[in-house]
């Protein structure tokens, strides 16, 4: 178990006051409505968050840091909504923007999302979203306010440094870094990465997400409206379990899928979980890090080979891990050829500030047997998957 750092222990002592809100959540609930200006119209989007503050706020071991991330979490995406719909109301130019053959990066996490992201970023016909866009997303921001648009994601990554130290050494954020579709997704799977909500994840189980990939189409009409139109490039793992929905509503995307041996995928989830849950649930249970993130991230990777039937072919770009996690300098060119993209010098001369690991950060290490995972059992829950990475890596 990580240690808990000072600054945690403190912020826990600071927020113990607030944290009795927990048992009332409804009152809490409504407040952050309130405040977020309403959702007249959307009262279903409300509900649904509703409920999950319900649960969050009977998690285990939560803490009040814990609890005061799920307001937070909660009060963010309803805020966004509300702006998204006033902007769309007083612009109505932003639903017609068209997001035009946009590119999706997929996998299981811990495949090389983030470095195949990022490596696809570099062009300047390439457009991703920063962490600050997805955190508040709203129309250019005028000259001089800069600073304090960015304040919000600013004080997320300081603050995930401050109490979670190891965190950046597996997986690190800036403010103004691309970042994944998961801050913007209405009901992604982050919540159960805080703490341990069986009834969410039975609930994000049976849900139609096709409502949630509209919104965050909406996201990206606002954040490209006014501005030049270039060629989305986005990300998340947590798409894998929705390529049904994705397709759905970006008929025309381009579905990139790194795959790597789950084996080592799952055991550098489940360590990345560990790190950061330790924000908001302590004691952390690993061996449930390990039942919960086996169960749901070979349930992803079953949904999305189902998916792979209904996406075109031409629309569909399998990439091994060995492309960028060996040589970057000849994978990237090949990434880039197999989207329609073209490699040039300037590309290539900023390639090394991606692929390298950001100054100061440590190895990353873990074991699969401690989240109670044997190789055995996770072979056999992604059977069905590895049979797809071995015609990938022949190929």
């Amino acid at each position: 178990m990580p240690s808990t750092p000072l600054a945690l222990s403190l912020a826990d002592l600071a927020l113990r006051p607030a944290f009795g809100s927990r048992r009332t959540p409804d009152r809490t609930f409504d407040r952050l409505l309130a405040r977020a200006g309403g959702v007249v119209g959307d009262e279903r989007f409300a509900d649904d968050f509703r409920s999950l503050l319900r649960w969050w706020a009977g998690a285990e071991n939560l803490t009040p840091v814990g609890w005061q991330s799920a307001r937070s979490h909660v009060r963010r995406h309803l805020a966004n909504r509300a702006r998204i719909r006033r902007l769309i109301a007083g612009h109505p130019g932003i639903e017609r923007e068209p997001v035009e053959k946009p590119v999706f990066v997929v996998g299981l996490p811990r495949t090389a999302t983030t470095l195949t992201h990022g490596v696809l970023s570099l062009s300047d016909a390439h457009r991703s979203p920063r962490l600050w866009e997805l955190l508040t997303p709203g129309l250019e921001v005028p000259p001089g306010g800069r600073r304090r648009a960015t304040a919000p994601a600013r004080r997320l990554v300081d603050g995930t440094n401050l109490f979670a130290p190891r965190f950046r050494d597996i997986h690190p954020m800036t403010a103004d870094g691309p970042e994944e579709c998961t801050f913007a997704l209405p009901h992604a799977l982050m919540p159960l990465s805080s703490a341990r909500i069986p009834a969410y994840q039975a609930w994000h189980y049976e849900r139609d997400f096709v409502p949630d990939y509209r919104h965050l189409k909406q996201v990206y009409q606002v954040l490209q409206y006014g501005r030049p139109r270039r060629r989305w490039i986005l990300k998340s793992p947590m798409h894998l379990e929705n390529l049904d929905a994705l397709h759905t509503v970006f008929p025309d995307a381009t579905i990139v899928w790194t795959h790597r041996d789950p084996v080592t995928a799952v055991a550098s989830f489940c360590s990345l979980v560990e790190h950061g849950m330790v924000l908001g649930t302590r004691p952390v249970d690993r061996h449930a890090i390990g039942a919960t993130w086996l169960d749901l991230l070979s349930r992803s990777a079953a949904r999305g080979l189902a998916a792979r039937a209904a996406i075109p072919r031409q629309s569909l770009v399998d990439v091994p891990y060995s492309w960028l996690g060996s040589d970057p300098g000849v994978g990237a060119p090949k990434l880039y050829a197999a989207v329609g993209a073209r490699w040039t010098d300037a590309e290539a001369a900023r390639l090394a500030g991606v692929a390298a690991r950001p100054k100061g950060t440590r190895p990353h290490r873990y074991e699969l047997s401690r989240y109670g995972l044997t190789r055995a059992g996770v072979e056999s829950a992604f059977a069905g998957y590895n049979a797809l990475r071995a015609e990938v890596d022949r190929a």
